[in-house]
């Protein structure tokens, strides 16, 4: 397997954290998202993924894009560790956890989102992390709550192993980290997040631990 990664990717790091959980090698084949304007939009990495984004999957002779796809992708060719529980109620939650993260956040704290406040509508560095600060306070004070009122509380989001809501959580802190949101209404996550990067499969998947880290 290839994975077409950036170090600083969030999306990119949720898979590479999944691939280690399921103790599963892969070649990384780094796309520098700002070099030469980025090279995700270079027309050999275009005919990869059209959308000219990072991650992709190339397996074999089949490319899978986006990350949620990709994860679930090795969840059911590679069951083993389980990163869903097996109760369809318990299962639906996790998936809603990571969904906060994976359609309420990171999307409009993107990269080319944040670009396009920047270059065409034309506003400040302060105004644009004000904007990542706003979204991603409010997805992070839902996810909290949801984490707390789930029937089984553990060190991670949903009991005593990581799931798929984990492996969504940890990125996007370190994002939120980057933005300098205050996670001080977020303690449980925060908690969470720290139990989850003193494992190996989440500490080797750091951005700071890839070889295009800069």
């Amino acid at each position: 397997m290839k994975l077409y990664t950036f170090f600083r990717s969030s999306a990119s790091y949720r898979v590479r954290i999944s691939l280690n959980l399921k103790g599963l090698s892969c070649e990384q084949v780094p796309i520098h998202l700002r070099r030469g304007g980025g090279e995700q939009h270079t027309p050999a990495y275009k005919a990869i993924n059209p959308q000219e984004l990072v991650p992709t999957l190339e397996d074999g002779n089949r490319l899978i894009t986006q990350s949620l796809a990709i994860i679930e992708y090795l969840e059911e060719r590679y069951p083993k560790p389980a990163l869903l529980p097996p109760d369809p109620a318990d299962r639906s939650l996790v998936r809603g956890m990571a969904l906060v993260v994976a359609c309420e956040i990171h999307p409009i704290q993107n990269l080319r989102v944040l670009n396009y406040l920047r270059n065409n509508l034309k506003h400040t560095e302060e105004e644009v992390n004000r904007w990542a600060q706003h979204w991603i306070g409010l997805g992070l004070a839902a996810l909290e709550q949801m984490v707390l009122s789930a029937p089984k509380r553990g060190d991670f989001c949903f009991g005593d192993s990581p799931s798929l809501a984990d492996i969504f959580l940890v990125p996007q802190l370190y994002n939120a980290r980057r933005f300098g949101c205050d996670l001080s209404g977020s303690p449980t996550l925060v908690q969470i997040d720290a139990a989850c990067r003193a494992l190996p499969a989440f500490a080797d998947a750091a951005p700071e631990k890839q070889s295009d880290a800069e």
